[in-house]
């Protein structure tokens, strides 16, 4: 799958009602190629992960034109579509959204995750007009995901947030999203009332304490990612096998490995 317009179709096709898109979040080239070995419909970053590998910090730290260069490298080396987290968008107003956006779009993505994080609504709403009017203006109609960070940031009352989840998620799917991502939530009976209450696919982030898969389906959810849990996974795992290395001079943790020979004829399929 080569064409751009075939990826993007595609890749909107996979929110269809009824379906699931599972998407194992990757940071690199090597961690998409091994997300498309083993299946995966799609490959969509993680920002956290990107960004750490890079040397920066979460948080909108890494800047538009580094994360695009990765996005590149990752549309390059995949035949599936690419999703790409962008975070808050690397800028502070809507033309600088709307930059980032063209700037991913050159890059090949098909898709792209834009967060509130603290921003109001009124504020996000227009960031997400101006993502969408950047998709329109290139003529690639990439899949907007409209994150909403309510749950994930416990802003305000308890009680409060699943009302004003469901009511970020009306004003930014009015601004043109074309799904919302509601991570930090784990509770069936809570997915259950956002897949209910919002009109357009469903995004949960999903990892340790969540439901599986399967029964996310059940609850209504769409789309499933896992964020920076893989990452921060393989993060530990580079730790123990370091601080064994330093302390007791043996190698136990080096044992549980990808095979050399496998993850380089994987990678020398293409040069990205």
């Amino acid at each position: 799958m080569t064409n751009r317009a075939d990826k993007t179709a595609t890749f909107r096709a996979l929110h269809a009602p009824g379906s699931l898109l599972v998407l194992p979040n990757a940071w690199d080239v090597a961690t998409a190629c091994l997300a498309e070995d083993a299946g995966a419909a799609a490959v969509a970053t993680t920002s956290a992960g990107v960004a750490w590998s890079l040397g920066a910090p979460d948080g909108d730290h890494l800047g538009r034109d580094l994360a695009a260069d990765l996005v590149a490298r990752i549309v390059a080396a995949v035949d599936v579509p690419v999703s790409a987290d962008i975070e808050g968008g690397y800028a502070d107003d809507p033309a600088g959204v709307a930059e980032t956006v063209r700037v991913v779009i050159e890059a090949g993505a098909s898709g792209i995750n834009l967060e509130d994080g603290a921003r109001g609504v009124a504020e996000q709403a227009e960031r997400v007009a101006a993502a969408r009017e950047a998709a329109a203006t290139a003529g690639v109609p990439i899949f907007v995901n409209a994150r909403t960070d309510v749950f994930l940031r416990q802003i305000g009352a308890p009680a409060t947030r699943l009302a004003a989840a469901l009511d970020r998620a009306a004003a930014y799917l009015a601004a043109g999203a074309d799904g919302v991502f509601v991570p930090g939530v784990a509770d069936p009976e809570t997915i259950a009332a956002l897949a209910a209450g919002i009109d357009a696919p469903l995004n949960i982030m999903a990892g340790p304490g969540s439901p599986p898969v399967p029964d996310l389906a059940k609850l209504g959810v769409t789309r499933v990612s896992v964020g920076a849990s893989i990452a921060l996974s393989a993060y530990a795992q580079a730790r123990r096998g370091i601080r064994e290395v330093l302390t007791t001079g043996t190698y136990e943790t080096l044992t549980d490995r990808a095979d050399y020979f496998e993850l380089n004829g994987l990678l020398g399929k293409r040069r990205p």
